[in-house]
């Protein structure tokens, strides 16, 4: 195990996580560049499929992303036999509510796509592209779960080291079964959808490898077949509400997409291109946010609460300085950026106007990123949710509907009103963290008494 240094050091945690994303973004971008090679059409279905296809991570992310703090807490408090035990727990119910979406994905995926008034030949690439990687979600249930857990120990170089070969892998496969090459036919969306649920089961392979090289206490066979009611309700009391918190966002931009089907396939396909341009400017955001969370937890899990609270403010700081200098860049070269997509004006003209509201969008989302991550991994998961609902719900989506469709805004309205919740929640966010509430939300307090077994034996395993 790493030493206490090397976990809570904010870039060496962060710059892996950063060129993992990175590259995690680059194949979303390489399916979008090389899809578009078929069509606009395709490129619409890909983006249709994978908003109901990341509904369905998100609620895999309430195991993984719960356990993660739950161990971040206890590898704090010095109890590392408790960290694999919690392990092992979370990656069997992973697997279990993994294996139920890829089978609701299957049987229901047409008719959710349906219901998004998602038609035509768009309709039929997004089904396409639905069954074969909604049918394989239980793959990336697994993968949450050792990714997250093996970050929080502080191996985040190593989970970019997958990564990058994940995605070297994706490319390549991409490449033949897209195009058609070596022999093969060109499968076209079904190409793309092959190729990434085979580079997801491959680093799968590798990530449960690298588990077992890098934990202090390794996890046994009984951890994974016995659940322990302690361990599972520590995870969901932290997963649950940071899901439904990323739930509820989701949803918002599902309900922002049957507002976009009014408008047009261009409008569909503008949103999907200009989504994979943002996801660069907030991309150190994201980076940054896991890992303060991951020093957060450890922090709290150790009782040195003031630490913790400087720490996170020290992140926001830092992270909207770099996201509002990629910002500027990205708002300097929109046009040729767009370009990249699509050689269709009224699309390239349609993004470069959304892309200039992403200063205003991606400041805000930075504030909330950092902050909101450092609260859950805190404990105190449940204050972002009822502020979401508030915020998101009751605000984002009506003014959403108003500036799309009675001021006649188009695209513009749904980035006007997503910034408006973003700025909202992290001004609230802000005096949360403030207020130092969420100090006595910590999960390892409650377990003062609890003796712990020496790690010594279990680690022979």
């Amino acid at each position: 195990m790493k030493t206490k240094d090397q976990q809570f050091n904010l870039f060496k945690l962060t710059w892996p996580i950063f060129l993992e994303l990175f590259l995690f973004m680059l194949m979303g971008s390489v399916d979008t560049f090389m899809i578009s090679s078929v069509s606009d059409d395709a490129v619409s279905g890909v983006g249709a499929a994978n908003q109901i296809i990341a509904m369905a991570i998100l609620i895999l992310s309430v195991i993984g992303n719960g356990a993660a703090i739950v161990v971040s807490q206890y590898l704090g408090s010095k109890k590392p036999l408790e960290a694999a035990n919690v392990t092992g727990n979370a990656i069997t119910l992973n697997l279990l509510v993994g294996i139920v979406l890829s089978t609701v994905l299957l049987l229901f995926g047409g008719n959710l796509l349906t219901a998004l008034n998602v038609q035509g030949d768009i309709l039929v690439h997004a089904k396409v592209y639905m069954n074969i990687v909604g049918g394989g979600i239980f793959l990336q249930a697994l993968l949450n779960a050792l990714a997250t857990t093996i970050r929080t120990y502080g191996f985040t170089k190593q989970t970019m080291m997958v990564s990058l070969l994940m995605n070297v892998i994706h490319v390549a496969g991409n490449y033949i079964l897209i195009y058609g090459h070596f022999g093969l036919p060109a499968l076209g969306v079904q190409g793309a959808a092959i190729s990434t649920v085979a580079s997801r089961l491959i680093c799968l392979v590798l990530f449960f490898l690298l588990l077992y090289q890098i934990m202090e206490v390794k996890v046994k066979w009984s951890y994974y077949i016995s659940l322990s009611k302690k361990y599972v309700m520590q995870i969901l009391k932290i997963g649950i509400p940071a899901a439904f918190e990323s739930i509820t966002y989701q949803s918002c931009q599902l309900v922002f997409t049957l507002y976009i089907t009014y408008l047009g396939a261009e409008a569909m396909a503008t949103r999907q291109y200009a989504l994979n341009i943002s996801n660069y400017i907030y991309l150190f955001s994201v980076a940054v946010s896991m890992g303060t969370s991951i020093i957060v937890g450890h922090l709290v899990g150790a009782k040195q609460t003031q630490s913790a609270y400087s720490r996170v403010f020290t992140s926001v700081k830092w992270a909207l300085l770099v996201t509002v200098v990629i910002d500027v860049i990205v708002i300097a070269f929109r046009v040729p950026l767009f370009g990249l997509f699509t050689d269709n004006e009224t699309i390239v003209m349609m993004g470069a106007q959304v892309i200039l509201l992403s200063f205003f969008l991606e400041t805000g989302r930075t504030c909330n990123l950092v902050i909101i991550n450092s609260l859950r991994a805190s404990g105190d998961a449940k204050f972002p949710v009822y502020m979401g609902l508030i915020s998101m719900v009751c605000m984002s989506l009506p003014l959403g509907y108003v500036l799309v469709f009675q001021m006649n805004m188009g695209l513009a309205g749904v980035w006007i009103a997503t910034a408006f919740d973003e700025w909202v929640r992290a001004v609230i966010m802000y005096f949360r963290w403030k207020s130092r509430a969420w100090e006595k939300h910590g999960l390892i307090q409650h377990d003062a008494n609890a003796q712990t077994v020496a790690p010594a034996p279990a680690a022979a395993h």
